[in-house]
Order: C-alpha cells, then structure tokens, then sequence
C-alpha cells in the first residue's frame, strides 16, 4: 500500500469521527434546550407547583409497577378466599352430616299368630276391606305372619299402623270397632305431630313456637322429598346452615328460622301455588318477620336473594339436598303420579274419597250415597276411568272400583 493511500484512509477515518462527534453535540445542544426550557418553568412555578410535578413524574413511573403488585395481591386474595370458602363448607357438611337411608313407602306389623290374621281379614274378607277403607292403606298378608301397609302418603300408614297394633291388642276385630278405632288414632295423631315438632324445633334449637307451626313441622316427620326424610333433612340442613353463618357473620337466629321453615309449604294442605309460595303465606299469616320470610320466598331462588341470610339458607338447603345418597328420583314422580290419580278421581260429583294403591294401577272410590244411586254408580266408574286414561300418568292399566254403601241403625230406648 503506498502512502498516498494511508493519508487517503486517514482522511476518511477523521471525516467518520468529525460526523460522529457532530452528532453527539448535536443531542446535548438538544438536551441542554430541553434543561433550559424545563428550568425556564420551574422558575415560574411556586413551591408546590414544583412538587407537584415532581410527584406527577415519580407516579407516572411507579403506576406500571403499582398495576402489577395490584393484580398479584388481587389473585392471591381470591385465591385464599376460595380455600376459606371450601374449608368452611367442608366443615359444615362435617358438621351438618348424618347416616341417611332413603325411605320407602311400606311399613308392616308383626301378627301374633294365624288365628289374629283371620279376625283381621274377617268373614269374606270383610274386616280388611272397612280398614283399607277406613284408613286409605292396602294391606298385604304374607305367610310369615306380617302384613305390610302401603300407601304414598306417610301420615295415612303411620295412622293404619298405629291403628291396627291397637285392634290386635284389643282383639276386638268388626267393622264397627275398626272404625272406631282408626278414628281415635286420627285424633291422637295431633299430639303425634306436635311432640314430632317439638323434637325436630328443639334439635334445631327452635323453641316456644306457635302450636299450629309446630304441629306442621311435626309432619316433616312424615313427609318425603326425593325420598329423603323431611324433618332429617330439615335438622341436617339448620346444622350446615348455622356452621356457615356463624363463620361468614351472617345472621344465625335469621338463618336458624329460615332453615328450619324452608320447607314448611310442602306440608301444608290448605293454600294454593308452590310450596315456596304456600310456605310464605304461612309464615305471613303467623307474623314471622320479613328477614325470615325472605329466605323461605328465595331459597329456590324465584325472587333475587335479597340478603346474605337467604343465600346461606339456599346453600346449605342445596348441600343437604345434593350429597350422594340423600335423595333419589323415582320417589317423588311416585308421589305426584299417585297424587294426580287421587285428585282426578275426586274430582267427580258425588264422590266423597279416593285412594289409589298398586302404584296407581288400583283405586277406590267412596261415593256419597245421597247424591250418587246404583245405576250412576256403574257410569261414575266407567267415567273416572275414561278420564284417568286421558289425563293420568300412569304404567299398564287403571282398575277403578266404585264403592257405595248403605247403613240403617236404631237405638232402644233405655230400661
């Protein structure tokens, strides 16, 4: 390389450096413009204009580092609430829990021996017929002296079992006596179900309750819900609920009552709609209060929940209600198809009661015999059939017997 070409190289090296330098004082000519303008308002600014501006700039630079330790407290936050809230419900289904068997729709009576079980079913089977009768229950004999009792409805057995234990004690077995006797048993059965009320109130610890409520909750005793017990789930539910409430700050007398009277529209008989809707208008009528009432109005959810109370109560009536083995299915399509038939049938002029046995495949039909003669009879029969064949649900066919009967009675004078 001859020298000529050194100089030329360093010539072009300088002009790189020269340009390179130029530029560099070209950005502090900027930044020093910058400085003066910055300085330039700081010196028309007071005090706390200029602090100010100073904490504007440092918050601009944290607000990035401020979003992000928000989230992450936020996440950790929920991600404790969601283990509390498990540990909670966990330890009120402990506490809440109970050994729980579905119930069924049969009960039976030990017979002594063969010559009681002749008197019960009676010449011609005359005694068997006036207590089915007389209590709505079908009776079944089986050869290892025992007769069951079936029927849907759980208070009607309790009476026919109650009230037979008595015939055969007393051994006095006739129409007449029978009833006489289920009568009596239909009477005492309303200090069954107020003691069955007191029980299930006190285990809730529920106390000096109006009669009439308590003699209600007594039939949770005898009462289903997808086969499940009524008055256990009722017990188990308050127990979950009272868990819950006292962990969240709820209130507990509130969330007692509400747990306790959720259900008390599914026993009762004389008011219209659902039985959230019977239950509220229950509840009004005996003057609970609005917090109260509130709770059984929401616990299936067909008002918005209107307090912490009433979602407690619909959490703990879900979690009763929900675990494996509480309830099953069939049980309560059961009922409603048994209850249809009977109504149908009731529904006739001239009929006095209606009972449906063999899971709605038999019923019996009392009529009045006043408004209803012999020759009608046939056709009431013929008609009830025809209707339960449109309007029932039912599986294989519907036997309807029409029963009508005559009774002519004297006294003697006294001696």
């Amino acid at each position: 390389m001859t020298k000529s070409d050194d100089v030329k190289l360093l010539i072009d090296d300088l002009g790189r450096q020269r340009s390179s330098v130029e530029k560099r004082a070209e950005r502090i000519r900027k930044q020093e413009e910058e400085l003066k303008t910055k300085l330039s308002k700081v010196s028309k600014m007071t005090l706390g204009e200029a602090k100010k501006v100073l904490l504007e700039e440092v918050d601009k630079g944290l607000k990035e580092e401020k979003a992000k330790k928000i989230r992450a407290a936020s996440e950790k936050i929920e991600q404790e609430a969601k283990e509390k809230a498990r540990e909670i419900l966990a330890d009120a289904m402990k506490h809440g829990a109970t050994n729980y068997v579905a119930e069924f729709t049969v009960s039976s009576v030990r017979v002594p021996n063969e010559e009681v079980k002749g008197r019960i079913i009676g010449k011609e089977g005359r005694n068997i017929r006036a207590f089915e009768r007389a209590t709505g229950v079908e009776l079944e004999l089986d050869e290892a002296n025992e007769i069951r009792l079936s029927s849907f409805d759980s208070i009607r057995r309790e009476v026919a079992k109650r009230a037979l234990k008595s015939l055969i004690k007393d051994a006095r077995i006739q129409p007449s006596r029978i009833e006489e006797v289920v009568k009596q048993t239909k009477a005492q059965m309303e200090d069954v179900l107020l003691e069955e009320g007191k029980r299930i109130s006190e285990k809730c610890g529920v106390f000096n309750l109006q009669t009439e409520i308590l003699k209600l909750i007594g039939r949770y005793r005898f009462r289903t819900s997808y086969g499940q017990n009524l008055a256990l789930h009722t017990i188990e539910e308050t127990k979950i609920g009272i868990a819950v409430a006292n962990e969240i700050g709820a209130d507990v007398d509130t969330v007692r009552m509400g747990c306790l009277l959720h259900d008390i529209g599914k026993v009762v008989v004389d008011e219209e709609g659902t039985h959230v809707e019977a239950g509220v208008s229950v509840l009004k009528k005996h003057g609970f209060s609005k917090s109260v009432v509130n709770t059984v109005a929401e616990h299936h959810e067909d008002k918005p929940f209107s307090s912490t109370e009433s979602v407690v109560v619909w959490i703990a009536d879900a979690i009763s209600g929900a675990r494996p083995g509480a309830r099953y299915e069939p049980h309560e399509g059961y009922v409603k198809r048994m209850d249809k038939i009977e109504e149908i049938a009731r529904g006739f002029r001239g009929v006095e009661e209606a009972y449906a046995f063999q899971a709605g495949r038999d019923v019996r039909v009392v009529v009045k015999p006043e408004e209803v003669d012999d020759d009608a009879l046939t056709v009431l029969a013929h008609d009830i059939a025809k209707k339960l064949e449109k309007e029932a649900e039912y599986a294989g066919a519907i036997k309807v017997t029409a029963i009508r009967e005559v009774r002519a009675s004297q006294t003697t004078g006294a001696k």
